[in-house]
């Protein structure tokens, strides 16, 4: 009998299934939204119809206005998370690894770690000004936070009685950093990467929103002003779809880097 050949599947069945219904939400709010607003059920001065965001859309992608916004923030972004999540996966290892230097900064940590990013833009304006220095500070500051203590948090999870084991065979210390406490810290550290991108995202949304003439935090507050629902909410999607974006390219590189995770 002749074999029958079957079509290779893109995605197992499982994946297309949460899949579908992760989007099965999303799908329903934007059909009571299209529907709502375009039967005057909604107060169209706060959401407005379908028909004016698809105009607004299409007159920001043709001017370019949408795009530039989105690339300063961008920007932005790129700047201050690789500053602050560089700084603070290298501190968080040093911190990790030795006792005397967590002694020392763990007062520190406990006195500045509560306090909301959001909270510095006065302060940085004041000392930095309203240009992109203030703004990558508060960016580095929001990134900084989850990577140092989510790879502090992973340095301490390593098998003790691995370390243990492996100083018993004479093995150097930068051998048990790289092939014990390391591999075993690597999936906190990318928890962190991905709470820093995501708050980093927030943060530059938010100084936009307060000292800045461009970005998609300035392009909220200036449809607020001029009483442009469709461009506030064109402004607010971009925000959601560029966050939901970042999220899965971190958990993509995630799961390449922390490849052992996937075959438990």
């Amino acid at each position: 009998m002749a074999k029958i050949k079957r079509k290779r599947q893109i995605l197992p069945d499982n994946a297309v299934t949460s899949v579908i219904i992760a989007l099965i939400l999303p799908i329903l709010l934007v059909v009571i939204w299209f529907v709502g607003s375009d039967n005057n059920l909604f107060n169209q001065s706060i959401i407005p119809t379908s028909h004016k965001m698809w105009l607004q859309f299409t007159k920001m992608i043709s001017d370019g206005s949408l795009y530039e916004h989105i690339a300063v923030s961008f920007r932005r972004v790129l700047i201050g998370y690789l500053l602050g999540a560089v700084s603070g996966v290298i501190l968080g290892i040093l911190t990790g690894l030795f006792t005397r230097l967590n002694q020392l900064f763990i007062v520190l940590i406990g006195l500045l770690r509560p306090i909301p990013p959001i909270a510095c833009i006065p302060l940085f304006i004041m000392i930095l000004g309203i240009g992109e220095s203030s703004k990558t500070a508060l960016i580095f500051i929001g990134a900084f936070w989850p990577c140092l203590l989510n790879t502090i948090s992973g340095i301490h999870t390593a098998n003790p009685k691995l370390i243990e084991v492996a100083e018993v065979f004479g093995k150097k210390r930068i051998v048990i950093l790289k092939d014990i406490i390391l591999p075993s810290a690597v999936p906190s550290i990318f928890t962190g990467l991905r709470l820093g991108i995501s708050t980093s995202w927030s943060c530059v949304v938010a100084a936009e929103m307060i000292a800045s003439n461009s970005g998609v935090g300035y392009l909220i507050t200036y449809a607020r002003e001029m009483s442009k629902p469709a461009m506030l909410f064109i402004g607010i999607i971009a925000i959601g779809l560029i966050g939901l974006l970042i999220d899965l390219i971190m958990q993509f590189l995630q799961k390449k880097a922390v490849y052992w995770e996937n075959t438990k």
